[in-house]
């Protein structure tokens, strides 16, 4: 391991790195570790028992945190129908329109944190995908962000839309929330995401689903939450 530094060693002593901690408990020293001078982002990393070289088991997905992220979303909408892009600026995308923003990413713009498109746009947007794609940014169907309903997708990612997707090691990492917020708002928005991944069980997966889960703070260390008392809080709430 890595040799760490004086300040982030003083946080290790504030808890058991190798003890399982209830949610609440959980939620509240993340809290504590906050020791950066801006609003650190608080992240969840679970580990799913999946094999995500399986077709069958790639778990992705999205879900509205019920108090957002804490994080101001610029969301770019590409679409060629004239209604569509109206739609969109009503409802406060930062960018909307077709091929300007298509040759703008190609020569390497990328200040946008979300992409939506309209079916009419995925001929030339798939083109994208060595771009986009890499970067988590590419729209699909199975986020929701290929649709052409832009105006409601767009609401949903200004107040805090999250997407995930199992990585190659098993792993969905999301944010879930400011330490700023409160213990219960951080808290809700961790059963928001747990209870959507649990949703999205693959129908052939046998065996545990849900091996670990860790959250942290963006300069701390990360906290074991036990496992079974998150699930079946996540379960409570359905």
């Amino acid at each position: 391991m890595a040799k760490r530094g004086k300040r982030y060693r003083a946080l290790l002593e504030k808890f058991d790195l190798s003890k399982e901690y209830s949610v609440d408990e959980a939620v509240s020293i993340v809290k504590q570790l906050a020791s950066a001078k801006f609003d650190e982002t608080v992240d969840m990393a679970i580990k799913l028992g999946v094999d995500p070289r399986k077709a069958d088991q790639m778990v992705r997905g999205a879900v509205v945190l019920p108090h957002g992220t804490g994080k101001k979303v610029k969301v770019l909408v590409l679409t060629s129908d004239p209604e569509l892009e109206k739609q969109a600026k009503e409802a406060g995308a930062d960018y909307v329109g077709f091929k300007e923003y298509i040759d703008k990413i190609k020569s390497g713009w990328l200040d946008f944190d979300s992409v939506v498109a309209s079916p009419d746009a995925m001929r030339e947007v798939s083109r994208l995908g060595r771009i986009l794609g890499p970067k988590g940014l590419m729209p699909s169907p199975k986020t929701g962000t290929v649709t052409k309903d832009v105006a409601r997708v767009v609401k949903e990612i200004k107040k805090g839309r999250v997407e995930f997707r199992v990585d190659r090691t098993g792993n969905i990492h999301a944010p879930i929330g400011k330490v700023s917020f409160s213990e219960e708002q951080l808290k809700e928005n961790l059963l928001s995401l747990l209870r959507e991944i649990l949703n999205l069980r693959p129908q052939t997966f046998r065996g545990t689903y849900v091996r670990s889960i860790h959250i942290s703070p963006t300069m701390g260390p990360s906290v074991k939450v036990n496992v079974n008392d998150a699930i079946k809080l996540a379960s409570q709430e359905r």
